[in-house]
């Protein structure tokens, strides 16, 4: 295999310094990897475009829980692209549904247009993998001049949906690219790539790391009711994300 691109899910500073010095092609910077990424701060975004030398996307949505957005929400999306161009993002990833699961053509112009307007990448995210017809929204998402859509092939691990994925490469052709990810792992990232015929692969690798300052007390508890350890974080493993960059 020849020219695989490889972008790495990051969800912090260190994520993104790790996966390039591992030889991440690019990568998508989110908040909130464990509800499927949020938007990341500025500051955040500021740090890694000092840091490293690598395209990076940043993730635009304000919660978890759907894609169907209040009024204030979308606001808030507008407000964040904007600061996101403006603090040197290489692209915008979003996704806005209509109530009933369809694609929201308004709110994703709009939103696209910020990156466009800059001449960064718009990329519509995995939103697509729950719409009730995927034909039906590459056309749109191609019509609005999306840069790029990932999918999983609406299934909820990609390597279960390669041909799904390899019919949507085939149907959308040079209009817009199509982004495998969710579930590849070293094992299956060549199988992945043989069999969908991807250019490009969106992998998300996490070692997990210590940070000792809560074991004074291990009753208490900050997160939701999963109650997470307290002295335990996900970093990108950059070893894992090296050796898959070797297979590629």
């Amino acid at each position: 295999m020849k020219n695989i691109l490889l972008e790495v899910c990051c969800g912090s500073a260190d994520d993104v310094i790790e996966a390039y010095q591992a030889g991440a092609d690019r990568v998508e910077l989110n908040s909130d990897l464990f509800h499927g990424g949020l938007t990341p701060t500025v500051g955040t975004l500021r740090v890694v475009k000092r840091e490293t030398d690598i395209p990076v996307m940043t993730m635009v949505r304000p919660r978890e829980g759907g894609f169907c957005y209040t009024e204030a929400e979308y606001r808030v999306c507008l407000e964040d692209a904007e600061l996101l161009i403006e603090n040197g993002a290489d692209g915008l990833v979003f996704g806005f549904l209509t109530a009933e699961g369809e694609i929201d053509p308004e709110r994703t112009h709009r939103l696209a247009g910020i990156a466009q307007r800059a001449g960064k990448e718009s990329v519509f995210h995995r939103a697509i993998d729950v719409v009730p017809d995927w034909k039906k929204a590459v056309d749109l998402l191609a019509d609005l001049g999306i840069t790029r859509i990932l999918t999983s092939g609406q299934a909820p691990d990609v390597s279960d949906a390669a041909d799904t994925v390899r019919e949507m490469i085939a149907y959308a052709g040079d209009r817009i690219q199509i982004l495998p990810g969710a579930g590849i792992t070293l094992r299956n990232l060549r199988r992945v790539a043989e069999e969908t015929g991807a250019h490009q692969l969106h992998v998300a690798v996490h070692r997990s790391a210590a940070d000792l300052s809560t074991v004074n007390n291990r009753s208490i508890y900050y997160g939701g009711c999963l109650y997470p350890p307290e002295d335990r974080f996900l970093i990108i493993d950059g070893t894992a994300i090296a050796k898959m960059k070797a297979c590629l």
